[in-house]
């Protein structure tokens, strides 16, 4: 048998895989899976470098299935790999599987969880600009995409950004297999409709025919030639190559091929070939992180410092400590005040321009090569990146990231810029972290806290300046709070964070001279949350009242409600929150006419306690 009918036989026998694991399943993507098969073949074959048995080895190539429904591929290509038996292969989409009906890393020999099309290269972008600007180190990103997907905007932010940075060491495969899920693709078999597009961003393009052993290697050797820019190959392919009943026919996508066993004697039958994947080069280890010891920036109690300020100096002392420290930022550096880290530290700033999808995904990428990423922008603007952010959580992704410019609070320039749904977003996503600091002391702390965290963690910061209440010594532990007011006769509780922490001491100072003391927590900790302060405080005031430059749904009132869950009596609460629509005013006109200032929680609480007294009475 030659090397060519070798690899012809072994795409035949991951057709045959994806067709065995999917019927076993009686779901997945047998015919997206059957379209890239060969292309599959030859990259593990003759063009992969990867040490199944170290996959942490800092030379691996990295591969990601950005086509990530077509898992009984990559299962299969494991399979033939020796990393899966034969007998895990047919666990595919069961309950406890590694084998998951998209690919995750649950799997060692899968970087990042893709299955949100559009992904894929976004990410692959983050890890080889890791690879050519951070570990400098030869190993190549591949990256096997759909048609369908290069419909999504965010495979165009990674185009650009690949382009623009010239990876010569990222390779994108694009399986042009003609049909989508519901019927054609845009382009269909037009490879020229996208060559000129990704031409269009500096990529090196190839157009070859999928199925043709001989041609597909020799696009693999002319993309591993190219070293001043990326290359796409695009492969015109058959959807379900192979087994007449579905190729190249619609109504057949993500389910599995009928008459399974006509399929696999159309194929040719099982076969239990393997494949020696060349092993990387020796070269360094990789770069392991440490904890904080970093001397963080100091301010006086009575200074008056923006949360923003403190959030940039104290990166740029944490990157002073930590070499593995990365900051990406989305063109707005001066305000989020990345650009402290980025004039101290400039070979580990990456300037990601309006492109938050691909900023975030290039972060993803690059904490798979070990790296801490702390990604900045404007609280509002991270909306646009959810998905990833969700499917970073998916990809058990350890990565920061800082919202600016959050609130009313940011003042004239109106509800566009103001990141009034950023605590519930975060909130939402598995595994995460949300701080939310009052001042510079705090905020420089939890910055450091951050830097030595795990998953997906958020801090949000504020644009106008504020009173330092902390001194520099001050701790402030992850899942913690801060009581700032406290009497035995307390009548309430005020909750806040951030920006309203401020305005509820000063209302509290106001009721205390009139006769009626409120407790005050500093919730900076917004998820995991305080919940023994916080019961306590209901215990022993009977009443809380939240107070938030948020929107009412998810943030911090959710969030204490959050410690009444284990079956208690949840207390009277009270929540004052962003609920209309603002414009453009004055911070302090902005938090007045949202009710969150400290004359409407003078009033709020005022109304409280005359209520209280009238029932008891």
């Amino acid at each position: 048998m030659t090397t060519d009918q070798y690899l012809a036989e072994l795409g035949q026998q991951l057709r045959v895989d994806a067709i065995r694991s999917s019927s076993h399943a009686g779901s997945g993507h047998a015919t997206s899976s059957m379209s890239a098969a060969d292309l599959m073949a030859v990259l593990m074959a003759r063009h992969l470098r990867y040490d199944f048995d170290w996959p942490n080895h800092p030379g691996n190539d990295h591969l990601i299935l950005s086509k990530g429904h077509a898992s009984p591929l990559l299962y299969g290509a494991f399979k033939a790999a020796g990393v899966v038996s034969d007998e895990e292969m047919l666990t595919f989409r069961t309950s406890g599987s590694r084998l998951e009906g998209h690919p995750t890393p649950r799997l060692p020999w899968v970087d990042v969880a893709t299955g949100s099309l559009g992904q894929g290269l976004p990410i692959g972008v983050g890890i080889a600009l890791a690879g050519q600007r951070l570990d400098e180190m030869p190993y190549r990103v591949w990256v096997m995409c759909g048609d369908s997907e290069l419909a999504e905007g965010s495979i165009w932010e990674a185009f650009e950004h690949a382009g623009y940075e010239g990876l010569g060491n990222l390779t994108a495969i694009v399986d042009v297999n003609r049909l989508g899920q519901r019927g054609p693709t845009r382009h269909e078999w037009d490879l020229d409709a996208y060559a000129r597009r990704a031409a269009a961003f500096g990529w090196h393009t190839v157009e070859v025919d999928g199925h043709d052993i001989g041609a597909i290697d020799a696009a693999y050797k002319e993309a591993e030639s190219v070293t001043d820019r990326p290359t796409v190959i695009l492969a015109r392919t058959l959807k379900g190559k192979g087994v007449a009943s579905v190729e190249n026919k619609e109504g057949h996508h993500g389910k599995p091929v009928a008459a399974p066993e006509d399929a696999i004697e159309e194929l040719g039958g099982v076969r239990a070939l393997r494949v020696e994947v060349e092993r990387p080069a020796a070269t360094t280890a990789p770069r392991q992180a440490h904890g904080v010891h970093a001397d963080l920036p100091r301010w006086d109690l009575g200074d008056s410092v923006a949360t923003r300020n403190a959030y940039g100096e104290a990166l740029a002392a944490v990157g002073r400590d930590r070499e593995d420290v990365v900051a990406l930022d989305g063109e707005v550096s001066d305000s989020t005040r990345s650009e402290f880290f980025a004039k101290e530290h400039p070979d580990r700033f990456f300037e990601c321009y309006i492109a938050e999808q691909e900023m975030v995904a290039s972060a993803v990428g690059m904490q798979v090569r070990g790296w801490t990423p702390f990604v900045s922008t404007f609280a509002a603007f991270l909306t646009r990146a959810h998905d990833f952010l969700r499917m970073a959580a998916v990809s058990r992704a350890s990565l920061s990231l800082a919202g600016s410019h959050a609130g009313v609070a940011i003042g004239e320039d109106g509800p566009s810029q103001m990141g009034l749904e950023d605590l519930a977003m975060f909130r939402a996503i598995h595994g995460s972290t949300v701080l939310y600091p009052c001042d510079a002391n705090q905020a420089a702390h939890l910055v450091a806290a951050m830097a030595d965290g795990g998953g997906v963690r958020y801090m949000r910061t504020s644009r106008g300046k504020g009173p330092v209440i902390y001194g520099p010594d001050e701790e402030f532990p992850v899942g913690g709070s801060k009581v700032l007011r406290s009497t035995a006769g307390d009548r309430m509780t005020v909750v806040a964070a951030g920006v309203t922490v401020h305005e509820a001491l000063t209302a509290a100072d106001e009721l205390a001279d009139a006769g009626i003391p409120v407790r005050v927590i500093d919730l900076y900790s917004v998820k995991p949350v305080d919940a023994h302060t916080l019961l306590m405080a209901a215990e022993e005031t009977g009443c809380l009242l939240t107070v938030e430059d948020h929107r009412p749904e998810g943030g911090i009132g959710d969030a204490v409600l959050d410690a009444f869950t284990d079956g208690r009596p949840v207390p009277r609460l009270v929540r004052l929150a962003v609920d209309t629509m603002p414009g453009s005013a004055t911070p302090e006109e902005q938090l007045s006419e949202a009710g969150i200032d400290a004359p409407s929680i003078v009033a709020a609480v005022r109304r409280q306690v005359s209520d209280i007294s009238a029932a008891a009475a």
